[in-house]
C-alpha cells in the first residue's frame, strides 16, 4: 500500500467522524487484500477511496468512476493494465464488507467470488472443472493438495454443514478462535474456484467473524494477507519424509491478532520449510547435555534453544520467535522449572534465565 495513503488512512482512523473509520479501515482491508496475488492499486483508486472516506461519493459511484477510468483509458502503459484487476476487486471488497447482508452457505461464498471477479476472472462465480496445483514460495515450489474437483461440492456442503451444527457454548475465547481457523482452513483447502481463493475466503471469514459478535478490525488483513496465505498453505502441506507437518500455529497467531488485538509479529520467513528445518535442527534438550535422563518436549526444546540464545528473552519474546501463542510458551517455561532445567533471576521484564543443569562441563 502506498505508505503516503496508509498515513492518510491512520489518520483518518485515529480521528475521522465514526463513519471515516469504518470506511478507513474497510478500505485498508480491501487494498491490503491484494499483496495476497503481489497486485497494486493505481493511485486513481486511492484518490476515489479518499472521496469515499470523506462522503463525498458513495460506494456505487467509486465502482461507477473505477470502470470509466478503465474503460477511457485506451492510450495507458502495459505496467497500468496491473492495476485494474486490484483497483476493481478492491472496490468490491470495499461494497461488500460495507454490507450488513450474510448467510452461512456455500452459495454466499460463491456468491462473493462472483462479485469479486465478474468481468475479471473468465470462470467468476463457477465451482472449477479440473485439478490444480500452485508452487508455492514458502513450500520451495512445492504444491498443497487441494480436493478433486469431483468432489468439491460434497465437500464444501459437509464442512459447512458441520460448522453450523457445531456448538461454541462453553468454549473458551481460545478455543472458539482454533475452531474457527480450523474451518477457515477446510474451506480454503477446498480451493473451489480456479484462482481468487483466498480473497474470496477472507471476505467470507470477516463476514461469518461479524455475526459470531467479533468486532473485527481487519488490521490484520490489511497489513500482513500474504502471511494469511502462508499460513493457510501451511496448515495443508505435509512432507512426512521430510518431517514436515501441516499446522494451525501461524493461523492461530493470525486470528488472535485480528479478533483479539494481539500484536504478535508475523513474518513470513517464519513460515518457510527451510526456516522450521533449521529449528529443528537446533542442538537443544539432551543433544546439548541438559538434565541428561530428563525428557524434553518439542516445545520445551525450542524454549530453551531460545534462552541459550538469550537469556534475557520473556516468554512473549519467545513466542514471537517460535511462533505460537505466549500462553503456549509459557506452559512450557513452567513444564522446564518443575523439570529444574532453568531458573528465572529477577523479574520478568528486566531479570534473567540460568540452565540451571549442565552435564559435561
Amino acid at each position: 500500500m502506498d505508505k503516503i495513503f496508509e498515513k492518510e488512512l491512520t489518520e483518518y482512523i485515529i480521528q475521522g467522524e465514526p463513519k471515516q473509520k469504518e470506511r478507513s479501515l474497510i478500505w485498508k482491508t480491501a487494498i491490503g487484500l491484494q499483496d495476497v496475488d503481489h497486485l497494486s492499486t493505481s493511485e486513481y483508486l486511492l484518490q476515489t477511496a479518499k472521496d469515499h472516506i470523506e462522503g463525498k461519493i458513495d460506494i456505487d459511484s467509486v465502482q461507477t468512476r473505477i470502470n470509466s477510468y478503465y474503460e477511457t483509458r485506451t492510450d495507458r502503459k502495459t505496467e497500468e493494465n496491473d492495476t485494474e484487476e486490484a483497483d476493481k476487486v478492491s472496490a468490491r471488497i470495499a461494497k461488500i464488507l460495507g454490507e450488513k447482508a450474510f448467510q452461512f452457505s456455500p452459495t454466499e461464498l460463491i456468491s462473493i467470488h462472483r462479485r469479486l471477479f465478474e468481468g475479471i476472472l473468465p470462470h467468476a462465480g463457477k465451482i472449477r472443472n479440473y485439478n490444480i496445483t500452485k508452487k508455492e514460495w514458502v513450500l520451495n515450489g512445492e504444491t498443497v493438495i487441494y480436493s478433486s474437483y469431483n468432489n468439491i461440492n460434497e465437500t464444501l456442503d459437509y464442512d459447512f454443514k458441520t460448522e453450523k451444527a457445531f456448538s461454541y457454548q462453553d468454549l473458551s475465547l481460545n478455543k472458539t478462535i482454533e475452531h474457527i481457523v480450523e474451518f477457515t482452513s477446510n474451506i480454503w483447502q477446498i480451493h473451489p474456484f480456479g484462482e481468487g481463493n483466498t480473497r474470496t475466503t477472507a471476505i467470507f471469514i470477516i463476514k461469518y467473524l461479524n455475526t459470531l459478535g467479533f468486532k473485527v478490525g481487519n488490521e490484520a488483513f490489511a497489513n500482513y494477507s500474504w502471511y494469511f496465505r502462508n499460513a493457510l498453505v501451511r496448515a495443508n502441506y505435509n512432507d512426512f519424509s521430510k518431517s514436515i507437518h501441516s499446522t494451525n500455529k501461524y493461523l492461530i497467531l493470525f486470528f488472535e491478532n485480528l479478533i483479539l488485538n494481539r500484536n504478535y509479529e508475523l513474518k513470513n520467513r517464519y513460515l518457510h520449510i527451510d526456516y522450521e528445518a533449521k529449528l529443528n535442527n537446533v542442538n537443544v534438550g539432551v543433544n546439548v547435555g541438559v538434565n541428561v535422563g530428563v525428557k524434553l518436549t518439542k516445545k520445551e526444546q525450542e524454549v530453551l534453544a531460545e534462552i541459550q540464545k538469550n537469556n534475557t528473552s520473556t516468554a512473549a519474546n519467545i513466542a514471537n520467535q517460535c511462533q505460537v501463542t505466549t500462553r503456549t510458551i509459557e506452559r512450557a517455561i513452567k513444564s522446564l522449572k518443575e523439570k529444574g532445567i532453568i531458573e528465572r533471576n529477577g523479574s520478568d521484564k528486566t531479570g534473567h534465565w540460568t540452565i540451571k543443569t549442565i552435564s559435561g562441563k
